[in-house]
């Protein structure tokens, strides 16, 4: 999770609190304190609130909190007379761009690592690591409008930030740090997409980098920001930045975009802060937080969460139910349902001040049989001198398959919305993460020997493993077949077979499948020497995984 440094004087300055008071506070607005030093805390908040991923942010949340200035805030936004034009080439490639413009800031080095800050976490969280949105900011007045928007030829050239020489874009994504870094986005592009000013300078190559022309300094006073992605989330990117600006006193102005349609040309004007509106029953409100708040105290919670509140009249009324219309700000990301709502009343009302209360019903808790079984696992292999650890069940397919010379397996589950790419399935095996845990611990002295027991995930069901590693100079295959022999007789699989096996992760020769009743349920042998490279070691690895 996102961990967001807060220096005490900024947020006196942006709040108007005492630092005091704030500490005592902002826990109770669900947010875990890392640590505290002299001059500034760092405070970990969850992925569903970018909003709070800077000191503005969290100094708005904390004004409201407090009482400072309760409910939802209105950002006021002028016409800026600039326009971008969205070239029809670019749809096929990066087809989302908003814009905005912030003027009238006073920047120093501390704000502009603040803002650049934001950006990164709003890339790597609702970004998806840019490649869902991605964020450029410029200094508005070393270029100039109006923009265009369009997919150009991999030779196009510019000097890319943090750069002095031109490269062509195909350069920027084999030598420039980040475009090593992101290329993977475009690798399948065969054009890139490119943002340029009327004079045809770069203002960026989203998602990858800015020129170097656009930099933001300390001299800079007018900012103009650019968001692209491939969903409509690019929108909530861009309120998120500008209403963060505007806590420092920008004046934020729309830019007026010209897309290309069927019909001709659709304008659309950005950014937008209309709130959304959803109708809470207080009846709801109260059975599900377990308290009985009256229809104005459940206004008072909503404003104390920055949320806009209205009773409605008794013609509005739901079934006599007394009801409120709730404003969302534009901000706002993690609003999905009343229930969302719900839960910021019950921060709103006051963690600290509800009540805890004994389950009327008394029960008897026992172990999951599985619990049973692990347990009797971990007894047998720490008996055999190897050390648990507990990996993630989130995984890649290059860790999976790739890199441990397997197919992909049909049955793989895969995560719809990965947030990198070293998190794109549900484990199918856990000797990948037994390896990656050798290749932490390199530094360490040999032998190692470690094993974990948990679940796997194949075709949406769970089965529970045991997997084992051993590595030293002299680790072979005697030694993983004779751990086996142990484990399959503790674990009363004594009729088991052993057979030769086909699995590629292994060393020909050198490995061998557990079959009973004449179903696969294991494997174990040498990894192969191609294996042990992908993950970086340097010694012979002797392991085994079977179904328990």
């Amino acid at each position: 999770m996102p961990v967001i440094r807060l220096p005490y004087e900024d947020l006196e300055n942006l709040t108007g609190v005492r630092i005091e008071k704030i500490k005592e506070r902002l826990p109770l607005m669900c947010a875990d304190v890392e640590r505290m030093e002299a001059d500034y805390m760092d405070v970990e908040f969850f992925p569903n609130r970018p909003d709070l991923f800077s000191v503005e942010g969290v100094s708005r949340a904390l004004k409201q909190f407090l009482g400072v200035k309760p409910g939802l805030v209105s950002y006021k936004v002028d016409k800026s007379g600039i326009e971008m034009v969205v070239d029809a080439s670019v749809l096929d490639v990066r087809p989302y761009i908003v814009c905005g413009v912030v003027k009238n800031l006073r920047l120093d080095s501390s704000t502009i690592e603040s803002l650049m800050l934001l950006q990164e976490h709003l890339h790597r969280g609702i970004g998806r690591n840019r490649e869902k949105v991605s964020i450029g900011v410029h200094d508005l007045a070393k270029v100039k409008p109006p923009f265009r928007y369009l997919a150009v030829d991999p030779l196009f050239s510019f000097v890319p930030l943090d750069y002095e020489e031109e490269m062509t874009m195909d350069e920027i994504l084999k030598r420039h740090p980040k475009g090593i870094a992101f290329r993977y986005i475009l690798e399948d592009k065969p054009k890139y997409p490119l943002i340029l000013d009327s004079a045809k300078n770069v203002l960026s190559f989203p998602p990858i980098i800015n020129a170097e022309l656009t930099r933001v300094t300390e001299s800079t006073t007018d900012i103009f920001i650019d968001v692209t992605g491939l969903d409509v989330n690019v929108s909530i990117a861009l309120n998120i930045i500008a209403c963060a600006l505007a806590e420092r006193g920008g004046q934020i102005q729309s830019v007026l975009l010209h897309y290309p349609c069927p019909e001709g040309e659709e304008e659309k004007e950005t950014p937008c802060f209309e709130p959304e509106e959803m109708e809470i029953s207080v009846k709801e409100v109260n059975s599900l937080i377990g308290i009985d708040l009256s229809v104005e105290e459940c206004k008072r919670c909503c404003e104390r969460m920055g949320l806009g509140a209205e009773v409605l009249g008794a013609m509005r009324k739901r079934s006599g139910e007394e009801m409120l219309v709730v404003k969302i700000p534009a901000y706002r990301y993690d609003v999905l349902h009343p229930w969302d709502i719900i839960e910021d009343i019950a921060i709103g009302y006051g963690y600290d001040r509800i009540e805890p209360e004994i389950p009327g019903t008394m029960v008897i808790g026992e172990a999951h049989p599985i619990e049973d079984k692990e347990g009797a696992v971990r007894g047998i292999m720490t008996g055999l001198g190897y050390f648990e650890v507990l990996t993630f069940t989130l995984t890649s397919e290059k860790r999976q398959f790739e890199w441990m010379g397997r197919k992909s397996r049909a049955e793989k589950v895969g995560v719809a919305s990965p947030i990198s790419r070293e998190h794109t399935m549900l484990r199918c095996s856990i000797l990948p993460n037994l390896l990656d845990i050798l290749s932490l611990n390199k530094h360490r002295d040999l032998p190692q020997r470690i094993f974990e027991v948990g679940p796997v995930v194949l075709s949406f069901k769970e089965k529970y493993r045991l997997a084992a590693v051993s590595t030293h100079a002299s680790a072979n295959f005697a030694e993983v077949k004779s751990v086996v022999d142990v484990v399959l007789k503790e674990l009363r699989l004594k009729d088991a077979a052993l057979v030769e096996s086909e699995d590629g992760a292994f060393l020909e020769g050198r490995r061998a499948d557990i079959l009973r009743d004449g179903k696969h349920i294991g494997v174990f042998g040498e990894l192969h020497p191609e294996v042990i490279l992908n993950f970086g070691l340097n010694y012979p690895v002797v392991g085994f995984e079977v179904d328990i």
